[in-house]
């Protein structure tokens, strides 16, 4: 039994959307995640998939893609990100009841693997294109309210007994930024002081996409707290294990 992660894999099986123009890697990249995961995955496995799991706009046109990943071994545990557009929050109720003891969904509760708490959502950070009054506005409000849904997802656990807690987010966990090599922005966010304040032991995140992106957030060990990108296209479309 072990624990893994993975995001972005953006599923196409419900149209003829071609992948590879964002980069060769993405090339039969769907081919390649099954062939990874299936060679290392057992169904004693939890696998906590870190959103944008499908291009599917509406529920109705994505299930192929949903009912695919059903069908992929171990307990699935699946994160919103900003594509996942079939899943407002408002209908998590109905997708659990829908694919229930299939795919189960991170929102505004927990999820347990052994002593710890899964916890998280899909979170919000500041990009270059947050570049004008009313988009900083808007990406405020998103940010305030991502920062209560972590939140939320942390007392739940906490409620239930719960002491330690690994924090899943879509988004990094900071804003994009980076200088050569290595991050070069702000640490400091709602969601770093979430993790501190909670005792987090790790932060696991996607989002980022290209070698010139994968350093725009917090990898590695800062202020006790292990930050991990989990993106498909980084991790060459291989779930990471994040423990036994």
């Amino acid at each position: 039994m072990a624990l893994y992660a993975i995001g972005d894999i953006h599923l196409t099986f419900h149209s003829d959307k071609d992948m590879s123009v964002f980069g060769e890697v993405w090339r039969n990249h769907e081919e390649k995640f099954l062939k990874n995961y299936t060679e290392i995955i057992t169904p004693d496995d939890t696998v906590v998939f870190t959103g944008d799991h499908t291009w599917g706009g509406h529920l109705s046109t994505c299930r192929p893609d949903l009912d695919w990943i059903c069908e992929l071994p171990g307990r699935k545990i699946l994160l919103r990100g900003n594509h996942d557009i079939f899943w407002q929050i408002k209908k998590t109720r109905r997708l659990m009841e829908e694919y229930r003891d299939r795919l189960y969904f991170l929102q505004d509760n927990f999820w347990s693997y052994g002593e710890y708490a899964l916890v998280g959502s899909k979170g919000y950070c500041y990009e270059p294109w947050d570049n004008n009054e009313r988009a900083l506005e808007l990406a405020a409000e998103r940010y305030r309210r991502e920062e209560k849904r972590v939140r939320k997802s942390f007392e739940v656990a906490k409620a239930a007994g719960y002491e330690k807690f690994i924090l899943f987010l879509h988004y990094p966990p900071t804003e994009i930024e980076s200088s050569g090599n290595e991050f070069g922005g702000n640490p400091d966010s709602c969601f770093t002081r979430l993790a501190k304040e909670y005792g987090a032991g790790m932060v696991v995140y996607s989002h980022l996409h290209g070698e010139e992106r994968f350093n725009d957030s917090l990898m590695g060990v800062h202020e006790g707290v292990e930050y991990r990108l989990v993106s498909g296209d980084y991790l060459g479309f291989r779930p990471v294990k994040l423990m036994d």
